[in-house]
């Protein structure tokens, strides 16, 4: 017993070192203009992440995504993928700053808005509906942007691993993105009562799940929540696609695309399977027109262990 308590307390430690020195570096950010900021860390991640244990995935995830690229394309897309995470990180310090989009602005902003019509119909004629992305640009300006609207979206979201640093997040989060949700096991009833009582959720649907349906990405073997395809089975409600994209300049377009058709069986019932299926074609889609902007370094396919070994 009190070997296993002097573990945790160890490992508390270093949880807690690793996220003070994390925030170090986004009060050190915080002291230069936006712009100077988000392009410092992009050059520190692409510097920094070629030399962890994860570039090895990155690069593999790659190869088995890409098998038609050359290796030199392969590399640049996993520098671009690095500075992608390198200015998310930066961004959260400058977040309220960089949204400064105004629907009721015409002038062009730092921010874009696609998708602007749906964005009204749906603040305009209230009902439950859900909104998918996936970690594609700074997928974090999507419920800003839904706020902006006036849209009361729920979103789930999952916490870093790192206490200290999933309650900085958090508090960051709710600040400004309205209702959130950590992804625990009770959270699908948390979404289940919003859209039960008419109201609208968010959902990211590109992380891996071990106890997921079978389903393929990019051609290969992965497992997928089914939550989003249960609720939509549930309470029969719309599923729309959204996404960021990053620009040149640290400009940034957000995209609401229309409803999806959800597949279903013969006898009309919403097909789960088909429909999980058809939000990784989707996110699938996303990520080839922009490889750079997704996170490779993420296990999708779970074979970091067989990297390892």
């Amino acid at each position: 017993m009190l070997v296993a308590r002097l573990v945790l307390a160890l490992r508390n430690t270093q949880q807690w070192l690793v996220a003070q020195f994390a925030f170090g570096l986004l009060n050190l950010l915080k002291l230069l203009p936006a712009d100077r900021a988000i392009n410092f860390a992009d050059r520190a991640a692409r510097w920094i992440g070629p030399k962890t244990s994860r570039h090895t995935l990155t690069l593999t995830n790659l190869r088995n995504a890409f098998p038609e690229k050359p290796e030199a394309e392969i590399e640049t897309i996993a520098l671009d993928a690095w500075g992608n995470m390198g200015r998310l990180a930066a961004e959260y310090v400058f977040l309220d700053r960089l949204f400064d989009f105004d629907p009721s602005r015409t002038a062009p902003g730092r921010i874009e808005v696609s998708g602007i019509p749906l964005f009204l119909d749906l603040r305009d004629n209230p009902r439950p509906f859900i909104v998918f992305t996936a970690h594609t640009g700074n997928f974090e300006l999507l419920p800003v942007a839904g706020a902006s609207f006036g849209l009361d979206v729920t979103v789930l979201f999952r916490p870093p691993n790192n206490p200290y640093v999933a309650d900085k997040v958090f508090e960051f989060r709710r600040a400004r993105m309205g209702n959130l949700v950590p992804s625990h096991a009770g959270s699908s009833f948390t979404l289940a009562r919003k859209l039960e009582a008419g109201g609208p959720v968010g959902v990211l649907v590109d992380q891996k799940f071990n106890k997921g349906l079978h389903t393929k990405f990019f051609g290969r073997d992965v497992q997928t929540n089914p939550l989003l395809a249960k609720l939509v089975r549930q309470f029969d409600c719309e599923v729309y696609p959204a996404r960021c994209i990053r620009l040149p300049g640290n400009r940034y377009r957000l995209e609401l695309e229309p409803a999806m058709q959800v597949p279903r069986k013969e006898n009309g019932a919403v097909d789960v399977d088909a429909t999980a299926q058809m939000l990784n074609d989707k996110v699938e889609q996303w990520v080839r027109e922009y490889p750079g902007q997704w996170l490779w370094y993420h296990d999708r396919w779970n074979i970091k262990r067989s990297l390892i070994t």
